[in-house]
């Protein structure tokens, strides 16, 4: 069995694509803030993110929800 000592206990979102071409980008910790990870998705497509060690911002580019343990965030890309 693998050892879960080192698994990050971060919060999880998941995005919703109202529209085609929905891009999400993750970005770096640290001094220097970086992308590192960027993924598109389709109409209907869902995503599950997690904040990591690595990770400590999702941005999300187009008409997307959002569904955080705070509430549902709606994009307002036109």
């Amino acid at each position: 069995m693998d050892d879960c000592s080192s698994v990050v206990q971060a919060e999880y979102i998941a995005i919703k694509a109202l529209e085609n071409g929905v891009t999400i980008i993750g970005l770096t910790r640290g001094k220097d803030t970086r992308f590192h990870h960027t993924e598109k998705l389709d109409k209907g497509e869902v995503m599950v993110a997690q904040f990591t060690e690595n990770t400590s911002a999702i941005k999300v580019r187009g008409k997307a929800e959002i569904y955080t343990r705070h509430g549902i965030i709606n994009t307002m890309s036109e």
